[in-house]
């Protein structure tokens, strides 16, 4: 198998941090995770911050290029927090990667990112336009043949213990779920990461909100301002095959 990711911060495994200051994310597990049953080629050109477009265009045509039999695909997560998004051009944007993959024999996986709303200053909006996106790309399968991993409407994900102190990267344990319910999809049945329920769970203290903006929401808001993106002068972490 020769498997490649391309997306944004999601697929690239932010908030998933090893030791020595990598990321490793849902991806990387999955590719794991198949190589138990054999030897498994894998790329991984997502890039955080970066919108659909670039993915689409970039992204998708660089792991055609390196002949891949299956590709993992997200996107538009980064466009949806954007003022004036249009989600007609996300759903064309999407359904042309659908076409590409299917003109190439490529196996496609798309996935719908985790549902970030509930922590979020701005999440009713956020929640709103990944619902029609979601179901916009449920209504692609109809037309095409992909696999399709709906982890938007996940219920369990959305909970805090899934996510980084940023309340929009998932955490070590979402990632973990993300790649079971991948590899279930794929035929390698994966038991889901469940987080225990403890007590006070999602209640927040003033103070940590106001810590929260200061470390998390202003940062953003100063490099939007900028016209800067996170991932600036970044490339994928596996851009040719490594073999597991």
């Amino acid at each position: 198998m020769r498997y490649a990711a391309i997306g944004d911060s999601f697929t690239e495994g932010v908030g998933d941090e090893l030791p020595d200051g990598s990321t490793r994310g849902w991806a990387d597990l999955v590719a794991t995770g198949l190589a138990a049953s054999g030897p498994v080629s894998y790329a991984n050109l997502a890039v955080r911050g970066r919108l659909l477009e670039p993915i689409v265009t970039e992204q998708l045509e660089a792991a055609l290029a390196l002949e891949p039999t299956m590709i993992t695909f997200n996107g538009g997560g980064n466009d949806m927090m954007r003022p004036g998004v249009d989600p007609a051009k996300l759903v064309a944007l999407t359904e042309h990667a659908v076409r590409r993959c299917a003109e190439a024999g490529v196996r496609l996986v798309l996935l719908s990112g985790a549902d970030p709303s509930v922590g979020l200053p701005f999440g009713r909006v956020v929640h709103r336009r990944g619902g029609v996106l979601t179901a916009a790309v449920a209504a692609l399968r109809e037309r095409h043949d992909f696999t399709f991993v709906d982890v938007f409407n996940d219920a369990e994900i959305r909970r805090p213990a899934y996510w980084s102190p940023d309340r929009l990267h998932l955490a070590p344990r979402g990632h973990r779920r993300v790649a079971s319910l991948v590899l279930s999809a794929l035929g390698h049945p994966t038991e889901a990461e469940v987080v225990a329920p403890v007590a006070g769970e999602g209640v927040r203290r003033f103070t940590t909100e106001v810590r929260y903006y200061r470390e998390h929401v202003l940062p953003w808001l100063h490099r939007r301002v900028r016209g800067r993106s996170s991932g600036d002068d970044r490339t994928g972490k596996h851009v040719e095959w490594t073999t597991l």
